[in-house]
């Protein structure tokens, strides 16, 4: 019985047991319902029909079981049947199987002896082959022997050959140690007769020595000091001339350059120039305006006074009244006030205070205008505002007699021609000449250096540090240490020292003079000092007998030190220092 025959028997005897149970099951309802209570009660009605239903699904169970019994049966009528097919399949598959394996063992054996004979063949032919390769490995042994052995008899002679070089190496070497010892010999008698001349020669310098020294009158040591004394003499004269030589070659050069550089700027900018002066002179219409301006007891001049700030003069001076102020811009706004009620011929206190209102918001116009023309002309943006406005009070300022507004436009393009022939940054250095006097706005109020001031202005209001650092160092109160510094320096100098840009007054200019002659006489060897080219150059005239050629150039380096410690001037001045010698023979 196969497997799927005990699976189909089980599941028939399992359903036989559960319609068994079943029925077993409704029997006892059954029986329950002949022992049940009276109909009427209605849990006995409920519990009938609970059991009713129960007994109809255990029905409809039973059903079920029976067709599935059913189908049970024919599926194992039909496994039987398939069981029968396979049994059959598997006979003709074993005798099939059988016949293959026969024809397979015929094969085998077909194979079998092929294999045989095939092993046979290739074993003689191994046998063969191992033959004669033995015989070839047994020639080559027996050739391989020979060589050795002859290898052996040339080693043998060649171990003779050498034992009979190193006998004679020996020999060779014994008879030079003889000769050798025969040397040494001869090298300490040599020796000791080089000993003997060397004493005998030192003897004879000693000797030489003190007959020297006597003769000299002089011994060896202050012989060798004094010897050492001109030898340093000549050499730092010679050091000196050399010196002079590169300082020279070196001033052409750079002079060279830096003067075509200057020339070019300075030629290429022009600027117009005003006359510096503290009072402004206003023209009246008549002598009888003088009383109007002084008002009854002096009440009109004491109220403007007051609210300008400026002094105002009333002299004798036929239609005209002065104004004095040391501030330009608050002279330049009393002159305008002034103006104004003079034009308008009403003048009292109250009249003054609206017209100074007035006069003060066009001049700070003015200056505001005159600011964004110079930016405008330098080709500056993006400036701080409150320092176009104080760049605006520079167009009144005026610095010995320059202009100070102008002085920076023109400071500006300077220092833009130098950085475009040197190929630097031409607007960074543009504006650091530009903005170098922006302190002078304010030195009427704050106390300090105009350059410290101006640095100061400049850090607040958001300029790089280059430009801060050109501002403050270009009167050297701070060391310039950038190209931009230098430069600013340099421009600022050819603005305000070529010739007519600035003026001094009398006294100042008398006094340096002065100063300037009295460093170069107060040298040793000078004779003669003259200030030239209205004290732009100083001609010194030294004695030859006293100064030669190296002390004139000293001293004109002395005297040029000096004079830039000491003297504040525009420009530059040179030192020149003339040594002259001269000596008259008769032929008669």
């Amino acid at each position: 019985m196969s497997a799927f025959d005990v699976v189909i028997l089980a599941s028939v005897v399992l359903l036989t047991l559960v319609v068994v149970g079943a029925v077993i099951f409704g029997a006892r309802l059954l029986r329950g319902f002949t022992a049940a209570p009276a109909p009427e009660d209605p849990a006995f009605i409920a519990e009938k029909d609970r059991q009713e239903q129960s007994l109809a699904a255990l029905r409809s169970a039973a059903d079920e079981a029976n067709s599935t019994i059913d189908v049970a049966k024919s599926a194992a009528a039909a496994s039987r049947a398939e069981a029968a097919a396979a049994k059959a399949e598997a006979k003709a598959a074993r005798a099939e199987a059988r016949r293959v394996l026969d024809a397979a063992r015929v094969e085998a054996d077909t194979v079998l002896e092929r294999a045989h004979k095939q092993a046979e063949a290739d074993a003689e032919q191994l046998r063969s082959t191992a033959r004669r390769s033995g015989e070839r490995e047994v020639a080559v042994l027996a050739s391989t022997t020979r060589e050795q052995a002859a290898e052996v008899e040339r080693r043998a002679a060649r171990m003779d050959e050498r034992e009979r070089m190193h006998t004679e190496e020996v020999e060779r070497l014994a008879e030079r140690e003889r000769q050798l010892t025969a040397a040494s010999a001869a090298l300490a008698a040599r020796e000791s007769a080089l000993a003997q001349r060397e004493e005998a020669l030192a003897e004879a310098e000693e000797q030489r020595r003190r007959e020297l020294e006597r003769i000299a009158g002089l011994t060896a040591e202050a012989a060798r000091t004094e010897l050492v004394e001109v030898i340093e003499t000549q050499a730092k004269r010679e050091a000196a001339i050399l010196v002079r030589e590169i300082e020279s070659e070196a001033r052409g050069t750079a002079e060279h350059r830096a003067r075509h550089i200057v020339v070019d700027a300075i030629q290429r900018v022009a600027s117009e120039q005003t006359a510096e002066s503290v009072v402004s002179v206003l023209h009246l219409p008549g002598d009888e305006m003088k009383g109007r301006i002084i008002g009854r007891e002096g009440r009109n001049i004491r109220a403007f006074e007051s609210v300008t700030g400026v002094n105002l003069i009333i002299d004798d001076t036929p239609e005209a009244v002065l104004l004095s102020c040391f501030d330009p811009v608050r002279r330049e706004v009393g002159r305008l006030t002034l103006e104004k009620l003079v034009l308008d011929g009403r003048i009292h206190p109250h009249r003054i205070e609206e017209v100074h209102d007035l006069a003060r918001h066009e001049v700070d116009q003015l200056c505001q205008r005159a600011a964004e023309d110079a930016l405008v002309e330098v080709g500056i943006t993006e400036i701080h505002p409150e320092l176009v406005a104080l760049l605006g009070r520079l167009r009144y300022r005026t610095s010995y007699g320059q202009n100070v507004l102008k002085h920076l436009v023109e400071t500006a393009h300077i220092a833009g021609i130098m950085a475009a022939e040197l190929r630097l940054d031409i607007p960074t250095i543009k504006r650091c000449a530009f903005l170098h006097d922006i302190g002078k706005a304010l030195t009427h109020e704050v106390e300090g250096s105009h350059a410290i001031i101006g640095a100061d202005l400049a850090r607040k209001y958001g300029e790089t540090e280059d430009v801060v650092h050109a501002i403050e160092a270009h009167h050297n109160e701070v060391q310039p240490q950038t190209i931009e510094a230098v430069l600013t320096q340099a421009s600022d100098a050819c603005s305000g020292g070529r010739p007519g840009a600035r003026r001094e007054s009398l006294e100042a200019y008398v006094n340096r003079l002065e100063r300037i002659e009295e460093i170069a006489a107060g040298k040793l060897g000078v004779e003669k000092v003259f200030a030239m080219q209205a004290g732009r150059e100083i001609r010194v005239m030294v004695k030859p007998d006293d100064v030669d050629d190296i002390g004139a150039a000293v001293l004109a380096r002395d005297v040029a030190k000096q004079i830039e410690e000491e003297l504040t001037y525009p420009g530059q001045i040179r030192v020149t220092v003339v040594r002259e010698s001269r000596v008259t023979e008769i032929a008669r």
